[in-house]
């Protein structure tokens, strides 16, 4: 029996199934048509019903705003960071390029300043000259001199003077192709005659590796105060005379030193002027300065 009332449920289902599905469509569009008609109507029942359905899911849409926004304010403050970062890389690439041209900048003011300063003294215009950088200095406890990047090729000899703004700084006593060797004046191997400009007193300007170089062979009778200035003589055919050379300093063991008027730790450029070829007193030698360049 049971078997039986399960096969008939089967068979009164089925049209009821077959049925459905041929006229779905058809109550769908009744379905929708209705809703339509409810939508149009005017009734105070419907508003209130939208309006508790606003009310019930407005806190829900607020709380699903909130971490939408709160994602765009992260996205927008992102891109700012990013930006900010891009412009904080180009800045400091700026800052290095400014850096880089205010050191070039300085660097070429100092230089323009020491040539500025070298081209105060005016040679004799027979004599030929060149202006060289220093590149080494040989300063020690027993050597005075100093490289120069100027050689043969630029017509350095040996012998030539080196002088600045201020004054004499030395000679050329040896020339390769690309550079030469300067000895300053306060070197113990120099000797240089000179003369007190006040006085007109001879003597030999000779170094001892110190600051301040002695001036030697001064007559016993010399009237010489601090002070005074003193030149070259021209004496010996290697400097004209009239080179500013420095000023009197006399020690407390009554040596009579000079004060050179170049600041040799500040030196970068020399020019270096050959006076031996329009020298007129090439031939001269006499006296102590003859002896002493010997």
């Amino acid at each position: 029996m049971k078997p039986r009332s399960g096969s008939s449920v089967l068979r009164l289902a089925l049209p009821i199934k077959v049925l459905i599905q041929r006229f779905a469509f058809l109550f769908l569009i009744l379905a929708a048509f209705a809703l339509m008609l409810l939508s149009k109507a005017e009734t105070s029942a419907i508003e209130k019903v939208s309006s508790v359905v606003v009310d019930i899911f407005a806190p829900l849409m607020d709380g699903l705003s909130q971490p939408a926004a709160a994602i765009s304010d992260g996205v927008h403050a992102v891109r700012q960071l990013a930006n900010i970062h891009a412009e904080n890389d180009r800045l400091r690439r700026e800052n290095a390029r400014l850096l880089a041209w205010q050191e070039a900048s300085r660097r070429l003011m100092a230089q323009n300043q020491a040539l500025m300063a070298l081209l105060d003294y005016k040679p004799d215009p027979r004599a030929k000259y060149i202006a060289a950088r220093v590149i080494g200095d040989s300063g020690g406890a027993f050597v005075r001199s100093m490289l120069i990047n100027a050689g043969s090729r630029d017509g350095l000899v040996k012998g030539q003077a080196a002088m600045t703004g201020q004054g004499l700084a030395g000679r050329v006593i040896a020339v390769g192709l690309r550079s030469a060797r300067i000895l300053l004046i306060t070197d113990i191997n120099s000797r240089v005659p000179v003369i007190v400009q006040s006085s007109r007193d001879r003597a030999i300007l000779a170094g001892d590796n110190s600051r301040l170089p002695r001036l030697a062979f001064l007559p016993s009778n010399a009237f010489v105060n601090s002070g005074d200035i003193i030149v070259t003589s021209g004496h010996g055919g290697i400097f004209p005379a009239g080179l500013p050379v420095g000023r009197v300093s006399k020690s407390d063991d009554g040596t009579v030193r000079v004060n050179p008027f170049v600041q040799f730790e500040k030196l970068e450029f020399v020019r270096v002027i050959d006076y031996v070829s329009v020298s007129p007193e090439t031939s001269e030698k006499s006296g102590p300065e003859a002896a002493a360049l010997e």
